[in-house]
């Protein structure tokens, strides 16, 4: 059966980029928050968003208007129970997508596909909450959703290959380019850059080189479109520190491990530019200043 109505659970920054980029093509969307205020703001960051690519003229206003009346909004979980697959995209953390999961598996019928957005954690323990451990994926977009082409199309050992094969052409349908992974924590992408970006912060903790040179180094060096510092600024400094964690209790070794600088970095509250302030100062966040750390 193909996929035609996509559920979305979460509408904050990259599952709003996951309902806007299904409606724009052609899928019909029902996108679910926890509170009505939630819903406004998720819905307003896709209507913005639309309206910026309708200025930019790479869409027209008919496709705009067609794409966002695809897209219902609600609180009511119970709204997605016509779904052809479930997309989660709530907070990082697994006893919440558990609970979800067993919510969404008694509404919704066996055929519905879930899928999770989870970039680091165990999409088996996810479907054991669930009757559908054959219907369970990974589908691991990257911000923003809307611009980013990769999606990393997580399989288990119990995934049904049909039901597998149907996310991968789904993910193909939504203009992505799909990569096929394994259920291993960080899949490819972040089992490739984490280390790079925890050796970033190690070569400036042993004080080898500056913010500044280290972001030069990578960029003009090896052709990179930022340095790993500021890479780091943008990702989320918590976010990184949580998933390198969630890393190195998976494979227990030392290229996983969160260094000293950045665990406190973020007991500092110095996130990165969400918060102002991480490897470099956002006070102008045109032009951003690297700050002078001492450790």
């Amino acid at each position: 059966m193909a996929i035609q109505k996509v559920g979305v659970v979460g509408c904050g920054l990259m599952g709003s980029g996951i309902a806007q980029t299904a409606a724009q093509s052609g899928f019909t969307v029902v996108v679910r928050e926890v509170t009505d205020e939630l819903v406004k703001k998720g819905l307003a960051s896709i209507e913005k968003n639309l309206n910026r690519l309708v200025e930019k003229g790479t869409l027209s206003a008919a496709d705009r208007d067609q794409a966002r009346a695809r897209i219902k909004g609600t609180t009511q979980i119970e709204d997605l129970k016509e779904s052809d697959i479930v997309i989660e995209a709530i907070i990082e953390q697994l006893q919440p997508k558990v609970e979800l999961y067993a919510q969404l598996d008694r509404i919704c019928p066996l055929t519905t596909i879930f899928a999770s957005n989870t970039s680091s954690l165990s999409i088996t323990e996810m479907a054991t909450a669930t009757r559908r451990p054959d219907r369970f994926i990974g589908l691991h977009f990257f911000n923003p959703v809307p611009i980013m082409k990769l999606v990393e199309v997580v399989r288990t050992i119990a995934t049904d290959s049909a039901a597998y094969e149907q996310a991968v052409s789904f993910a193909t349908k939504l203009g992505k380019t799909p990569v096929r992974t394994g259920d291993r924590t960080g899949f490819i992408v972040n089992r490739l850059l984490v280390p790079y970006l925890l050796d970033a912060i190690r070569v400036l903790q042993d004080g080898l080189a500056s913010i500044v040179d280290i972001d030069n180094s990578m960029k003009l060096g090896c052709g990179y479109p930022m340095g790993p510092l500021t890479l780091l600024d943008f990702v989320g400094l918590d976010t990184t520190y949580y998933i390198a964690n969630v890393m190195f209790d998976e494979f227990r070794e030392a290229r996983f491990a969160p260094p000293a600088l950045l665990k406190r970095m973020v007991l500092a509250g110095w996130n990165g530019r969400k918060s102002g302030r991480g490897f470099y100062d956002y006070a102008d966040p045109k032009n951003p200043k690297p700050v002078p750390l001492v450790f």
